[in-house]
């Protein structure tokens, strides 16, 4: 009798682990429930395209393949990084390692970060070129972190608890992107799906002492659903791409709600290059009622100036129906010195890169 108790309590506890891995199913979401599309605008879709795309220059390794990215990155040498997910669209049980680096011409140099990650997602390379990458699910007792590694490859720090989600200061549930301010101070947007009471902002200094957080699920000005993106600017103002509610939110670094932006359409990525130019990936809205809706919106990417906000060229996704699906095009953005911006897609599988055309 004893030991088919504790037989019935070991099973049952491994099914709460297994639904604490497994995220629930989606909601079913109405019109009433659902934030209002951005307004449009004469403009909106509208602006001219200067750049050429290009497919097809990273250079795998024989018998690789590239699987889902939302994280790409260019360091101070002019390499290429991209963090996919071995090669499918999860990394739970692969031993692949997911951090791959290139040169400039796109040749494969190494990669590093086997057996570390669920679900590779946010991607960050600061000044010293160091990669920062977040890992926005859980499973087999990893995931929910945010990992710092340095160019080699070395493990450097890790915020969060591996294979623990939570809503403490020293646990995320599902951290979407990360960003290091000039000081050294740590940024991280948590909480990658609507209307799971997780929406927030929370900041670390260099070492990963907690210091602050800020946001809460809504609909409202200052309110957060699905901070999925962030950037800073030359003063040091965070820009959050606040999926859910088509907008990008502009707060101090002591979480004051200074604007908050619909033109700029439903940012899933962001980045802001050295002369305070904003590039906006859109790669969700679509007409549908439910996921996504944010109709008369074209996704692709959106570029435009902080100082004014006013959004001056836009690069449109190709994909010829994307209403029939959740995402397609640029997720993860990154621009380098010469102003070529990289797109990572979770989609197609690959990453693009937009050239301004002479």
């Amino acid at each position: 009798m004893t030991r088919m108790m504790m037989l019935a309590l070991l099973l049952a506890g491994s099914a709460v682990n297994a639904q604490q891995a497994t995220s629930p199913p989606r909601p079913v979401w109405a019109v009433e429930t659902l934030p209002k599309p951005a307004p449009l605008t004469a403009e909106t879709n509208k602006q001219p395209n200067p750049y050429r795309s290009e497919l097809g220059f990273l250079k795998l390794p024989a018998g690789r393949v590239m699987g889902s990215t939302s994280a790409v990155g260019v360091d101070s040498k002019g390499h290429i990084w991209v963090a996919e997910r071995c090669g499918a669209n999860l990394c739970a049980t692969s031993t692949i390692d997911p951090i791959m680096e290139f040169d400039a011409a796109g040749n494969f140099i190494k990669a590093f970060g086997g057996g570390l990650t669920v679900f590779p997602h946010g991607f960050y390379i600061d000044r010293e070129d160091n990669v920062w990458l977040t890992d926005a699910r859980v499973a087999a007792g990893k995931g929910a972190t945010v990992m710092k590694f340095s160019p080699d490859g070395k493990l450097l720090l890790t915020l969060g608890k591996p294979g623990v989600q939570g809503k403490g200061t020293d646990v995320f549930t599902e951290p979407n992107a990360v960003i290091v301010a000039k000081n050294g101070d740590i940024f991280v947007a948590d909480g990658h799906e609507a209307d799971r009471g997780v929406a927030r902002i929370l900041k670390y200094d260099k070492t990963g002492k907690f210091l602050m957080q800020w946001g809460q699920p809504g609909k409202g000005q200052g309110d957060l659903e699905v901070p999925h993106a962030l950037a800073m600017d030359s003063k040091g103002l965070l820009y959050v791409g606040d999926r859910w509610n088509n907008r990008v939110q502009v707060y101090t670094q002591k979480g004051k709600l200074l604007n908050s932006w619909t033109q700029f359409g439903r940012p899933s990525g962001l980045f802001i290059d050295a002369n305070d130019i904003m590039y906006s990936g859109d790669s969700e809205s679509r007409r549908p009622v439910g996921y996504g809706y944010n109709p008369g919106w074209q996704r692709g990417i959106r570029i435009g100036s902080v100082k004014d906000g006013k959004v001056t060229a836009f690069i449109p996704d190709p994909d010829p129906n994307p209403d029939g699906g959740a995402t397609s095009g640029a997720e993860g953005l990154w621009v380098d010195k010469t102003g070529v911006i990289y797109g990572a897609q979770v989609k197609e599988r690959t990453v693009a890169r937009h050239i301004r055309a002479k």
